[in-house]
C-alpha cells in the first residue's frame, strides 16, 4: 500500500494587520507544489484538507518570476496550483481522521496564521498524530499550527519541542513586520517551544523527534525529502 500524507492547509485569503486591514494572502505556493511533486514522484498519495473544506486560496505573490525564480518556474507553479486535484477539492479538515494517514504536512504563507493558529480541528489532528509518533512536517508560517495544540491544563502541547519557522528577520526584510498583530518567531517562543532561527532566506530544517519543520520557502523541498526518508522512501 502507498504511504498517505494528509496535507493541512490554509482556508484563508487574508492575514488581519494590527490596525484592522485585511493583507491578501493565502498558502505560498512553493512551499505546497515543492513538496506535493516530490512525495508524488515516490508514490506518496496526498490528501488536502482545510477549515470547512473549502480550497485553499493561494497568495498572489507567490506566483511571480520574481519569487520563484524565472517566469518558467513561475509558470509550472501556477499549472500545478490551478489544476493538480489534490488543490482542487480539499477535504473538510473536521472530517479527517488522522489513523488514516502515515504523516502530516503544513505548508506556510499568512494565511495559517489567520485561520490554522486557532483552528480547534488542526490542534486534535496534531495530537492524534503526535500520539501515534507519526511525522508531522511544517514549512515557514506553517508551524503556526502548532498554537492550535493544547494539553489537557491548557498549555501548548508542544511546549519544550525544537523546531524552526520563519523568522522576525525575515518577516522584516519581507516588509510585513511592523504591521503585524504578531510574529510567528515571537509567539512560538512564548508557546514554550524552543525555535532555532538560521540565515534569513536560507534552506534550514530542523528535526525533533517526529516533529520536522523548515524555516523558510527555500526549506520546503529538503523538508519534503526529510519526510520521505521518515518514510522510507529514501531522499527523493
Amino acid at each position: 500500500m502507498p504511504h498517505k500524507v494528509l496535507f493541512i492547509m490554509t482556508g484563508s485569503d487574508h492575514w488581519t494587520l494590527k490596525d484592522g486591514t485585511r493583507h491578501p494572502t493565502g498558502f505560498w505556493a512553493e512551499e505546497a507544489v515543492a513538496p506535493l511533486e516530490i512525495l508524488k514522484d515516490a508514490g506518496v498519495e496526498v490528501t488536502v484538507a482545510t477549515p470547512g473544506g473549502v480550497r485553499p486560496p493561494v497568495d498572489q505573490g507567490s506566483l511571480t518570476a520574481e519569487r520563484t525564480g524565472s517566469e518558467e518556474a513561475a509558470a509550472h507553479i501556477r499549472e500545478v496550483v490551478e489544476t493538480a486535484p489534490e488543490f482542487q477539492a480539499p477535504v473538510a479538515l473536521s472530517d479527517v481522521r488522522v489513523d488514516d494517514y502515515d504523516a502530516i504536512f503544513v505548508p506556510g504563507g499568512h494565511g495559517p496564521m489567520e485561520d490554522l493558529a486557532a483552528d480547534s480541528d488542526a490542534g486534535k489532528a496534531l495530537l492524534a498524530a503526535d500520539k501515534a509518533h507519526d511525522p508531522i512536517a511544517i514549512v515557514c508560517h506553517g508551524p503556526a499550527i502548532l498554537l492550535s495544540a493544547a494539553d489537557a491544563d491548557g498549555a501548548n502541547a508542544f511546549a519544550g519541542r525544537t523546531i524552526t519557522a520563519f523568522t522576525n528577520d525575515e518577516e522584516e526584510q519581507g516588509g510585513l513586520a511592523d504591521q503585524a498583530s504578531w510574529l510567528l518567531e515571537d509567539r512560538l517562543t512564548d508557546a514554550g517551544l524552543d525555535v532555532v532561527v538560521g540565515e534569513p532566506w536560507v534552506p534550514h530544517v530542523q528535526v525533533d523527534g517526529n516533529l520536522l519543520t523548515g524555516q523558510n520557502p527555500a526549506s520546503s523541498a529538503p523538508l519534503a525529502k526529510v519526510l520521505l526518508e521518515r518514510l522510507g522512501k529514501g531522499s527523493g
